[in-house]
């Protein structure tokens, strides 16, 4: 019977005066994050001995189910593997190598390194006997690439991109009120983009509980229609039954404002879904004079979705979402919530300087920060799915934003792909569009072009119609997919005639989906091709190409364009056109790979900002350029800009329009300073000084670092006898850190092959040549004796378990490159016999107190080169004929530890990106260098 008025009018009480313990009681649902503790080892490509023997089993885990080998088993041995928490790329840590792929970096690793392109990781976790009739499931933002996920030696199926988040069942496989094995093996040999795109689990993993009644994952769908002052803001709900529930539930719609007031309520009775089927429901909620998401005003609120059985909570699932308009006129261009809004944007690719693509959530902020700063207000995603947590800094913090899928097609590899990322971010209102393709040569001008286009877009439209589509196009603007795109993406204004489109397709919005690829190095002022060094100034980069101001020219004077992306904000790994070896990093950046900022920065946020501007560029050390001419430009959006050289003018000008100014100065040590003038007066200045040589190292936080948590960007410059910054400095500093740790280093070189990160090095060397004698007796021997050679034969070969000896004496072989005393030499044992005495070189070892199975071994029983390693043990019995056997004696691992943190001053600068210890009061970061004062910063 469906519930009475009286009743639902209770159970609304009960609901809003308990909505605080609901907050934070998740009723059944809980998204656990198990980022640490994970155990990592690089297997092998093809080699399945290296590979750890995994699928050389009779029976694999594709044959039967449950039968996963090597270290996919769930009881595989990974003492001797390295510790690590996600996010993890494993490619940065790689050194760099001319014969490496020149789109990935140079980094070592990938196809060319078979010993570098998989990656193993293993996590064991407890569930409790509470979560016993719970649905339990793993979700992964995100693995680069082609990842293979076992759960207790369950194969739980394959994802093949690395963009793509996927999440996996794993209820009927759970040992409740146990331990749980938690197996990923990662195959990064394959690139999917032509950038730098690292490997491993480089995003978050949770563990995740629901009732079997629940929203299932991203399976809400917020829009809204502002009619007046109000918004009627319609929920989609997808619920699904994995359990035995039926007749009618109860949908609670919640909506709350920043304050945590609530501000919407919506309640229904509906059918439950049948078994294992999922089904939609529609709500509908009113809402007074709602405060608009827009980029000067990020407003958002959160939806509470609850599902109530009887008046018992059985799901409460949330939501973030902004309530806010956008359209895209064909004359006018773009307009959001109404008003119109020009589009300044930056493309960007998703690594950091030192850390690879394995970013902190604090440094998604930090870059979308960044971009603010310089005052941008929209962002592409170039060229796949962003990580979820850079959507939440763009909605949090006002950035626009292109959403795009990684590659054109028509099939289920193509469609789910797309499918996935919209219902994932459909509820950001920071994204304005979606983009299904770019610079897809092969069919961009022709007939089949246009109909993958169509079904995309369609398609698109299908699971989400509130946004427009637009693919990003180069190779002329003509016919093909330009014909029908609904929001036409111009790829560079140099390889068609924008203009003559748009006057053939008048009904057409479009907007610079990429402009510039302009070539700049941080800091220099005059190219250097041997020295892969490119000229800071703005300048044409090739024939068809144009400067950042002239892309912005021709798009700000035309109304009808919405607005330009730039390539790109940041500088990114790989693609260093147009250099190869040893540049590793692109040139294309309005920022470097740390986020420095290039002068053309300060171009931008003349233009694109609301605050007065004014910067002189170069610096001025020159020495032994002494009465040469120098380029001196100002970016400014000031009316006039006065130049002085050591307090004498030469000369005032007017600034254009979105343009700057330039002089030529004969150079001469001192001071170089421009004065600006608005109306008259002065509002502005900016000064160059020469300065003395580097004599303190200066620590300081980034003041984009606007997410409290506990990474920390540092910036790492020196200063003069005066404290002024040394924008020529290059000297090498070292660090050390108490109470946390590096993460990695940076300095914007895009031809430095320095270290990003410097850990301890993990050797894994086998025991090879492995043989046996029997014993005589099941008292083992403390002492080694001669063993005739005659006797040995292969270890466990042919067995007869039921007609043991009493006792063995295994001898096998292992390596050592050296034997350095700085070294950590363990061996893992994996055990053979019930009782055990281990001896190296005939020396006997004890085992380690805390693991009897573990056994270190010191520098003065090993030698460099071949080891040999005795081992004494009784048998083991088999409990059943069909038991199977350990024969693996173990492994030695070597452990080399790593050189202390450094990096090199590049034109002045270095980044260090510090994390806080989890119990740490405070981080203190200390940093020297050879004839410079010490630098010292805490982090509190």
């Amino acid at each position: 019977m469906r519930t009475t008025f009286f009743l639902r009018t209770i159970l609304c009480f009960l609901i809003l005066s308990s909505i605080s313990v609901f907050a934070q009681n998740k009723a059944g649902r809980e998204s656990i994050l198990i980022d640490k503790d994970w155990r990592f080892s690089l297997g092998h490509l093809y080699d399945t001995k290296k590979d750890f023997g995994h699928a050389e089993g009779y029976f694999s885990y594709l044959t039967k189910t449950g039968f996963a080998d090597g270290p996919a088993a769930k009881d595989f041995d990974d003492r001797a593997w390295r510790k690590l928490d996600l996010p993890h790329d494993w490619a940065v840590e790689q050194p760099f190598s001319e014969s490496a792929s020149f789109s990935h970096g140079f980094k070592a690793a990938g196809k060319n390194y078979p010993e570098k392109s998989i990656g193993w990781y293993r996590k064991k976790i407890t569930i409790p006997n509470d979560d016993l009739g719970k649905i339990i499931s793993l979700k992964f933002d995100g693995v680069f690439r082609n990842s293979k996920v076992f759960f207790n030696g369950f194969y739980l199926g394959t994802e093949e991109s690395g963009y793509n988040g996927f999440e996996y069942d794993v209820t009927a496989y759970v040992n409740y009120g146990g331990e749980n094995t938690i197996v990923v093996r990662v195959d990064a040999s394959m690139e999917e983009g032509w950038f730098y795109e690292g490997a491993g689990i480089y995003r978050h993993v949770y563990l995740q509980k629901t009732n079997p009644l629940h929203v299932v994952q991203n399976g809400t769908y917020v829009t809204s229609e502002i009619k007046n002052s109000n918004a009627e803001v319609t929920i989609n709900v997808a619920i699904e039954n994995k359990g035995k529930f039926d007749g009618f539930l109860e949908i609670v719609q919640m909506i709350f404002n920043a304050e945590n007031k609530q501000v919407g309520f919506f309640l229904e009775d509906v059918d439950a879904p049948e078994f294992y089927k999922t089904a939609n429901f529609i709500s509908k909620i009113t809402m007074n004079n709602p405060l608009l998401w827009d980029i000067e005003s990020p407003n958002l609120y959160r939806l509470v979705t609850q599902i109530r059985k009887d008046g018992k909570l059985i799901d409460n699932y949330e939501t973030s979402f902004g309530i806010r308009t956008i359209k895209f006129d064909p004359e006018n261009g773009f307009f959001l919530n109404g008003k119109h809004v020009k589009l300044k944007g930056t493309n960007n690719h998703q690594d950091h300087a030192g850390i690879g693509t394995a970013l902190p959530d604090e440094i998604q902020y930090y870059r979308i920060a960044k971009l603010k700063k310089m005052g941008s207000n929209a962002y592409r995603c170039s060229h796949h799915p962003p990580t979820p947590e850079l959507l939440e800094a763009c909605d949090k913090l006002g950035m626009l934003v292109i959403d795009e899928t990684r590659l054109m097609g028509i099939n289920d590899y193509h469609l789910n792909d797309l499918q996935r990322m919209i219902e994932r971010d459909r509820n950001h209102p920071s994204i304005f569009c979606w983009s299904v393709g770019n610079e897809e040569w092969q069919i961009e001008g022709g007939i089949t072009g246009e109909r993958i286009t169509n079904i995309m877009q369609d398609f698109s439209k299908s699971i989400d119609p509130t946004r427009p589509v637009t693919v990003g196009i180069s190779s002329g603007f003509k016919s093909g997919i330009s014909n029908v795109v609904e929001i036409m993406g111009y790829n560079y204004l140099g390889n068609g005639d924008i203009d003559a489109h748009r006057n053939q397709f008048k009904q057409q919005p479009g907007m610079g989906t990429e402009e510039g690829s302009t070539f700049a190095t941080r800091g220099i002022y005059f190219t250097d091709d041997a020295k892969h060094y490119q000229s800071a100034y703005d300048k044409k980069p090739r024939p068809t190409f144009y400067s950042i101001e002239e892309g912005w020219k021709f798009y700000a004077e035309r109304p009808y364009l919405a607005g330009m992306f730039i390539w790109t904000g940041f500088d990114y790994r790989g693609e260093p056109t147009p250099y190869g070896w040893p540049s590793v990093t692109s040139y294309f950046g309005m920022m470097d790979v740390c986020g420095f900022p290039k002068d053309n920065v300060f171009y931008l946020k003349s233009w694109w900002g609301k605050e007065p501007v004014l910067h002189l560029l170069p610096h001025w050390n020159w020495s032994g350029m002494e009465g040469k001419e120098i380029d001196v430009w100002a970016y400014s959006n000031c009316d006039e800009v006065e130049l002085f050289l050591n307090k004498k003018s030469l000369g005032k000008k007017k600034m254009e329009q979105n343009g700057h100014l330039e002089w030529k100065v004969n150079y001469a040590s001192g001071t170089l300073e421009a004065v600006g003038y608005k109306n008259g007066k002065k509002v502005l200045s900016d000064i160059q000084k020469t300065t003395g040589k580097s004599e303190n190292i200066k620590l300081s936080f980034d003041k984009e670092n606007v997410l409290k948590g506990s990474v920390s960007v540092v910036t790492v410059e020196t200063t003069d006898k005066n404290g002024l910054h040394v924008p020529t400095a290059n000297d090498e500093i070292m660090f050390s850190i108490k109470g946390g740790r590096i993460l990695g280093v940076g300095n914007g070189d895009p031809t430095s092959l320095e270290s990003d990160q410097f850990i301890d090095d993990i050797a894994l060397v086998a025991i090879n040549n492995f043989k046996e004698q029997k014993g005589t007796s099941a008292t083992l021997p403390q002492n080694l004796s001669n063993y005739p050679e005659s006797e040995w034969t292969e270890a466990f070969k042919d067995r007869d378990y039921k007609k043991q000896a009493p006792s063995y004496i295994y001898k096998g072989e292992f390596d050592l490159k050296n034997n350095s005393t700085s070294n950590v030499v363990s061996f893992f044992y994996k055990k053979i016999g019930v009782e055990t005495v281990v001896f190296v070189n005939g020396n006997k070892v004890e085992p380690n107190q805390e693991d009897a199975q573990k056994y270190i071994l010191n520098a003065s029983v090993l030698k460099e080169g071949k080891n040999t390693i005795h081992i004494a043990a009784t048998p083991l019995q088999k409990v059943k004929d069909w038991d199977v056997m350990n024969t693996d004696p173990g492994i030695i691992q070597v452990v080399t530890p790593a050189e202390s943190w450094k990096r090199k001053l590049f034109n002045g600068y270095a980044q260090i990106i510090v994390q806080k210890d989890e119990n740490a009061k405070e981080v203190v970061l200390s940093a020297s260098a050879k004839g410079l004062k010490n630098g010292v910063i805490v982090v509190k």
